[in-house]
């Protein structure tokens, strides 16, 4: 289970990318992350996955703090992942994925393999963006995990490749105790996916809730899908409501707004539980 607890997260640039958040993505669920461009989803990712630390409140992952806790068999295929040079050297698929362990996941290899549609003898710097993000995939996925979180990593996908990725990630979290959150811009086919729909804007969790799959598959009189209509008004509304664009609120303005739930401690700033 993901949990966080009056979460804020601030730039380096004193800005504050995350408002506080009080939250959770239930164990065995699959979750997709929603927002506009600049929202906060890959920073929220971020937080989760233990890359960056949070200026206040807690998050917790299984009962466990991501960022001071060693925590195993948590994933995170994010935006620097994806631009890791590696990937495009003159290296085959094959020496990649077993450099991940693939020789000690040969069942998880092997489909993945074939799910992606991966010729191991592939050159990765004579390939197409496409073919080097699937073997990308299969080196992220190899490992069993139970927790994976996804910023964006399908985007250079054909369509049956991310059909059938999707696929493969529906099965897992069926078939054992693990969960998936997934930010995506691309709802194509994702109808029948999500257990959960979380919806950030400019750094506010505004809701997280159930999603009735059966509903999402139907599709409009313009050929949309329910949850992409859905996620189309979310989006709207959160434009009609933000207006221009202005400047990013501050964590001494944040802190100035809301002074009841601060306080200062030896090690920073805490939050004391949501209200």
């Amino acid at each position: 289970m993901i949990e966080t607890d009056n979460l804020v997260y601030v730039y380096p640039d004193d800005t504050v990318g995350i408002f506080p958040s009080t939250f959770s993505f239930p164990s065995g669920s699959r979750t997709l992350l929603i927002g506009a461009n600049g929202a906060g989803k890959s920073t929220l990712l971020r937080v989760l996955a233990g890359k960056t630390l949070a200026k206040a409140g807690t998050v917790k992952i299984n009962g466990k703090d991501p960022f001071r806790d060693r925590i195993s068999r948590v994933t995170y295929l994010g935006t620097e992942w994806a631009a890791n040079p590696v990937v495009r050297q003159d290296i085959s698929a094959k020496v990649l994925i077993e450099s991940v362990g693939g020789s000690a996941f040969p069942d998880r290899r092997d489909l993945l393999i074939n799910i992606l549609d991966i010729d191991i003898n592939w050159r990765l710097h004579a390939v197409s963006d496409g073919e080097r993000r699937r073997v990308q995939l299969a080196m992220g996925l190899i490992a069993p995990w139970d927790i994976l979180l996804l910023d964006e990593v399908t985007v250079d996908l054909d369509v049956l490749s991310r059909s059938r990725l999707l696929e493969f990630l529906k099965r897992e979290t069926e078939s054992r105790p693990c969960q998936i959150v997934y930010a995506t811009h691309i709802f194509d086919g994702l109808g029948g996916w999500p257990t959960h729909l979380a919806h950030l804007s400019l750094g506010h969790m505004k809701k997280v809730e159930e999603y009735d799959h059966h509903h999402g598959q139907k599709v409009s009189h313009d050929g949309n899908t329910h949850l992409l209509e859905m996620v189309l008004d979310w989006l709207q509304k959160d434009y009609e409501e933000r207006g221009p664009r202005v400047a990013k609120t501050t964590f001494g303005e944040l802190e100035s707004q809301w002074p009841e739930l601060f306080a200062s401690t030896e090690n920073g700033y805490t939050l004391p539980k949501a209200r």
